[in-house]
């Protein structure tokens, strides 16, 4: 398989589960180039390998975590003056907006391990080899991520059942 043929086999898959780990499509679209950029280099050695998606994705998890370093001095900006903003269509996009806003308050190993399970759909073991730890550590951050996202108000208000209201003189 050539580099070109992984690239678009691939950058869909890559992008979206960058996207679930930054919570902004320019920053996941930034993650994914930076850690292709490092692929092409060394293409020819992740090729020969048993499982280069594997592998990529390891990369694009250990370049997520190890971003805070490079951008911990960068202070970002909501609008680009001179540009105009586009509504944003709430209604359709509110659930995921919820979610993307919660999982973000969650620590990054965490976030990995939440978004490669319940989005990616891989295995504690291969998670434990993305986030280079046990599978046991990896139930631990999933544990724990869910208890999270459990207890938070936006989650539980906007999800929670409706209670229970009983007629005057019911009881």
């Amino acid at each position: 398989m050539t580099f070109e043929e992984y690239v678009s086999a691939q950058v869909p898959v890559m992008l979206r589960t960058a996207t679930f780990f930054t919570g902004e499509l320019a920053a996941a679209e930034d993650l994914v180039q930076d850690v292709l950029i490092k692929v092409h280099g060394r293409w020819e050695q992740i090729a020969a390998l048993e499982s280069p998606e594997g592998y990529v994705r390891r990369m694009l998890v250990n370049e997520f975590l190890t971003q805070r370093r490079r951008w911990g001095r960068v202070l970002p900006v909501s609008d680009v003056p001179g540009e105009k903003t586009q509504d944003d269509h709430a209604p359709a996009h509110a659930d995921r907006q919820v979610l993307r806003s919660e999982l973000a308050r969650l620590p990054r190993r965490q976030r990995v391990a939440l978004v490669l399970r319940y989005y990616g759909g891989y295995s504690d073991t291969e998670i434990a080899e993305a986030l280079s730890c046990r599978p046991g550590t990896v139930r631990s951050l999933l544990s724990r991520g869910l208890a999270a996202l459990r207890i938070t108000p936006a989650l539980r208000s906007e999800y929670a059942a409706e209670p229970l209201v009983l007629p005057k003189g019911a009881l």
